[in-house]
């Protein structure tokens, strides 16, 4: 059967989220529902790094993933709930590791309540979504989420380890986002097939499906740290590079320039800071480093694609089609 193509949409994005306009609601209130404590703090967190502008990508993939193969019941939007718990833990960890003070636009919730609480507010999103976990009563959901849970958190301590280290590789660098950044994207998509009691088979290929998409969004977002004038919202050219993340386009900078640019990323890599920025950016510019790793990007959304070929054809499987072209085509 051949592939259906991606539809060339002004905004791929808007068009999957409506097509299951209705469920997104159900998550959103439910979301707001299972935020609930008696702890005003927990609420007042909560509710604020919940609802900062956020795109619901991930959840979006469990909707479509299990519409995709006709799932009737709600199962689905509590699994979206928790998938977008989990992932609002780790920004709220993410950001006091990273000492972040800004995230899309706005104040991250360890600059207004400190870091203090904002780990212990991520503790509390990963324990809420546990519990609804076994609410779900599928032992092969809690064995996906169990597992996916502990390798963000391998990714975050491997990140971790090759913060100013100017000697990780692609390679390295590619087994950590897959760790940190695609499993949860991975674990949506083949939650959506294992909820609607698909075999083996369709389960692996909507795991695959969600892993190169995720890849291919870090990959595209690596890009966008270094471009000039983008349009990030709160996104600030070289924010990795402030934090010694040593990514994609700097590694392969670093590989491929001369002993004078080579040195330079080194030192900055080693320092982090912003002082080079402007000799970093021309490196790698120099480097066709951006245009590389937006390649590398484009092969994981091709991937992506490409294991949705056993998949019925549908409306639902066209927007995953279109979330993969979206991937790679955005500039925020």
């Amino acid at each position: 059967m051949p592939q259906t193509q991606p539809r060339p949409l002004a905004d791929e994005l808007a068009s999957a989220q409506a097509l299951v306009a209705d469920d997104l609601l159900a998550v959103n209130r439910e979301i707001e529902r299972r935020l609930q404590s008696d702890v005003v703090l927990i609420n007042q967190m909560a509710a604020y790094i919940v609802n900062s502008g956020g795109k619901r990508l991930r959840p979006l993939v469990v909707l479509l993933s299990s519409q995709a193969f006709d799932h009737t019941g709600r199962d689905h939007i509590q699994l979206a709930t928790i998938i977008e718990f989990i992932h609002t833990a780790t920004l709220l960890h993410d950001d006091v590791v990273d000492a972040s003070q800004m995230r899309r636009g706005t104040s991250t919730a360890n600059a207004i309540w400190g870091n203090e609480a904002s780990v212990l507010v991520g503790d509390f999103l990963y324990s809420r979504a546990f519990e609804m976990m076994v609410e779900v009563g599928s032992m092969r959901v809690m064995e996906i989420l169990a597992k996916t849970t502990n390798t963000i958190a391998e990714g975050e301590v491997m990140q971790l380890l090759n913060c100013h280290d100017p000697d990780a590789t692609e390679e390295n660098y590619i087994h950590v986002i897959r760790s940190k950044t695609a499993k949860l994207f991975e674990a949506a998509a083949q939650l959506g097939a294992v909820i609607a009691d698909q075999d083996v088979a369709i389960q692996t290929a909507m795991a695959a499906y969600g892993m190169h998409l995720g890849t291919a969004f870090q990959l595209v977002d690596d890009v966008l740290d270094y471009s000039r004038g983008n349009h990030m919202l709160g996104k600030n050219i070289g924010d990795d590079l402030a934090e010694g993340k040593p990514t994609l386009p700097l590694i392969h900078a670093l590989h491929n320039g001369n002993a004078e640019q080579r040195t330079l990323l080194r030192k900055a890599i080693e320092r982090g800071g912003l002082e080079q920025i402007d000799g970093v950016v021309a490196a790698i510019e120099a480097t066709g480093s951006l245009a590389y790793t937006a390649r590398r990007a484009e092969h994981e959304s091709e991937l992506a694609r490409q294991a949705l070929a056993a998949i019925p054809e549908s409306p639902y499987k066209q927007a995953l089609l279109e979330l993969a072209y979206f991937s790679v085509h955005r500039d925020y």
